[in-house]
């Protein structure tokens, strides 16, 4: 009889079944798209073909002028605007794909996000001039826009509780992987003596939009969003079945049915209205400022110029395309070692320990330019080589903290109602302070120098203090029970209110 009870104990417990981990690593392949345009996007403005082309002044600056400093080689606004439109146009597709997320659901959003950056793909490869290559990166980013909206809400809502931020990682090893990519690609491109290299880099984007699209045309839409939508329990209740492997699935689904009951309640009021309510104050805080705070720790800084600041210390244009590469490199395997184990560990343990490396990583760094790198002249080779280890150093605590956590967290903590706009929030939080940090930080670093590795550093050091003090954790815990890590909290629970109308907190209403 015990045996028995065990046994049917055991069929409700939700488990890893092959459909889930399928479904959440088609989606999570949306992160190729991220991953291979920021990439791609550092590599070819290093290339002398695509310098001569669109920005020769820069490649005679390089060449020929000895009394430029080797931080001001790479100061012009026009080409930062090459990298920052990305962003800029991702930040408005970010604001627009809330609506349609909501409305049509995760996997259209999915579709049409892949369509773009196919259609950005051909439009950046034959570009002519400027004006079409900046055209094709605007698609590039309404493409990224949506798709970095949707994606981590679909693997959210279909992943277990207990396996969450494993599935979660799909997503970002895609986006290491698409960077990894890119980089080998360009490493290759470059050496094209047509000069035509740059061309089939980024034309090339067309592959990865391509694995999205297709596999996405097979992917079933969220059990959460098919009841939020139409209300459908029994179209919903056949995909957790066969997500969780198991029949019973009536306790999860009344608590999507519930949950989407709570949302309809408000469907009346603006979300973005809903959102200024008090007791959403810990979720917008964190949806704005843990994007920005993954911009300021100068990952994206790193990413689109490190073969531009591998030049600067004295690589020549491969070695400068293939220590990016080897930093990339770096980034996959470590985020792949962070998906094995950030669901037993926790999230908090993984961003002070990231933390604690790019601190020291970018302390270093610093230090060594202002002794080794003048204005003019190149870096010793033995300095110059201690400089990509250090990098490696970073982009590894990036990879075990910042890189995949804020995306995870970001798609647990929203309650339904506001899931979809909540998320957006954050992508758009993340694009906006992205076209800042791209926009500028060639300039910042003509200005500050070295100084910009201090810069960094610091940021990361409030960072990881915020962290601690106010990030709580939320590891295995069901998304319709995450409000009460708000409850809990020393700080946030002054912000949590009760429901006059339930005598329950809204918070706990989460699917």
């Amino acid at each position: 009889m015990a045996a028995k009870l065990q046994n049917a104990a055991a069929d409700k417990e939700p488990r890893i079944t092959l459909f889930v981990v399928l479904t959440c690593m088609v989606a999570g392949s949306g992160g190729l798209l991220f991953g291979y345009d920021l990439g791609i996007s550092g590599g070819v403005t290093s290339m002398d073909s695509f310098l001569s082309k669109f920005f020769p002044e820069i490649l005679a600056k390089m060449k020929n002028d000895r009394n430029v400093s080797n931080y001001c080689k790479f100061d012009s606004q026009l080409l930062m605007a090459f990298t920052s439109s990305l962003y800029i146009s991702g930040f408005f597709a970010s604001l627009l794909a809330s609506p349609v997320t909501k409305r049509f659901g995760r996997r259209p959003s999915m579709l049409f996000g892949a369509v773009l950056f196919l259609a950005g793909a051909g439009l950046s490869g034959a570009g002519f001039n400027l004006l079409t290559v900046i055209l094709g990166r605007i698609l590039f980013g309404a493409s990224i826009g949506f798709t970095n909206q949707s994606i981590p809400l679909y693997i959210s809502e279909m992943a277990p509780p207990k396996n969450r931020g494993t599935m979660n990682g799909f997503f970002e090893i895609c986006i290491s992987i698409g960077l990894l990519a890119a980089n080998l690609i360009n490493y290759g491109t470059e050496k094209i003596k047509a000069g035509w290299g740059w061309r089939l880099s980024l034309a090339l984007a067309a592959l990865p939009a391509s694995v999205l699209l297709i596999g996405a045309l097979f992917l079933p839409e969220t059990p959460s969003c098919i009841i939020h939508r139409n209300g459908d329990s029994q179209k919903a209740s056949r995909i957790l079945q066969k997500i969780r492997g198991t029949d019973d699935v009536h306790d999860e689904l009344n608590s999507l049915i519930s949950a989407a009951a709570d949302a309809s309640r408000g469907a009346s009021e603006h979300p973005l209205r809903r959102l200024l309510r008090r007791n959403y104050r810990p979720h917008i805080v964190m949806a704005f400022l843990l994007p920005a705070f993954r911009q300021f720790t100068g990952i994206n800084f790193i990413t689109f110029y490190a073969p531009v600041m591998f030049r600067t210390i004295g690589f020549k244009e491969s070695a400068s395309l293939m220590s990016a590469g080897m930093t990339r490199l770096t980034a996959t395997i470590c985020t792949l070692a962070t998906m094995a184990v950030v669901d037993k560990l926790g999230r908090r343990k993984f961003f002070l320990l990231g933390g604690t490396l790019m601190i020291v990583a970018l302390v270093m760094v610093g230090g060594i330019m202002a002794l080794n790198l003048g204005d003019q002249g190149a870096m010793r080779d033995g300095y110059a080589y201690l400089v990509l280890a250090l990098l490696c150093i970073y982009v590894a605590g990036f990879s075990w903290s910042w890189g995949l956590l804020p995306w995870l967290v970001a798609s647990e903590i929203f309650p339904l109602e506001i899931r979809s706009t909540g998320q957006s929030i954050f992508v758009a939080s993340d694009f906006f302070f992205g076209a800042w940090i791209a926009q500028s930080m060639l300039s910042i670093l003509c200005y500050m120098k070295f100084g910009v590795f201090f810069l960094f550093g610091g940021f990361v050091v409030l960072m990881s203090l915020f962290v601690f003090w106010f990030l709580p954790e939320t590891k295995e815990l069901p998304l319709e029970e995450m409000g009460k890590v708000w409850e809990d909290h020393w700080f946030w629970k002054r912000f949590v209110e009760l429901d006059e109308e339930k005598g329950n907190n809204k918070n706990v209403q989460i699917a």
